[in-house]
């Protein structure tokens, strides 16, 4: 059992969060193509792509990339509305990892004391028709911070006095 917070945590509580938004009707996981943009999939979309993880001294990092879209009518004259509510998700998800309480609540527990960081500028780049001239939207990478004690004394492999 691990007090910290690792890979599968991290993805279940965005998506979490996906589903306890009350704009975002649909949230998933996976690489880039796996974005279903079928017409009985309910929008606005949260989609949630990983892009890698950055072994620090303590920490781990790791990167997702986060779309956020919805539909626009087929002559756009919604579009500046649609980007404008997806911003605001965008707003909404970074401002809960950066001072969010429910994230703090989410670690309540016996030991469970670690909790998930984000730090710095995140850049949130709006598309038009970059899968399917139906949806809208912006991404943005979200640097997740998780502790790592980089524990060698519960990894699964047999131990030698020495390895020469």
């Amino acid at each position: 059992m691990t007090y910290f917070k690792d890979y599968n945590n991290t993805v279940d509580t965005l998506k979490q969060l996906g589903a306890n938004h009350y704009q975002i009707k649909t949230t998933t996981t996976g690489d880039l193509w796996e974005i279903d943009l079928e017409k009985n999939t309910m929008f606005p979309l949260m989609h949630i792509n990983p892009v890698n993880a950055v072994a620090g001294t303590h920490e781990m990092t790791l990167n997702f990339q986060i779309f956020i879209m919805d539909l626009v009518f087929p002559d756009q004259s919604n579009e500046q509305e649609v980007l404008s509510d997806c911003l605001q998700i965008c707003n909404d998800l970074i401002g809960t990892f950066k001072n969010g309480e429910s994230l703090l609540l989410s670690n309540q527990g016996v030991n469970a004391l670690p909790k998930y960081f984000t730090e710095g500028d995140i850049t949130i780049e709006p598309f038009t028709e970059r899968f399917d001239s139906a949806v809208t939207g912006w991404v943005f990478t979200l640097p997740v911070i998780i502790e790592n004690e980089y524990n060698t004394c519960i990894a699964p492999q047999a131990t030698t006095d020495a390895i020469h």
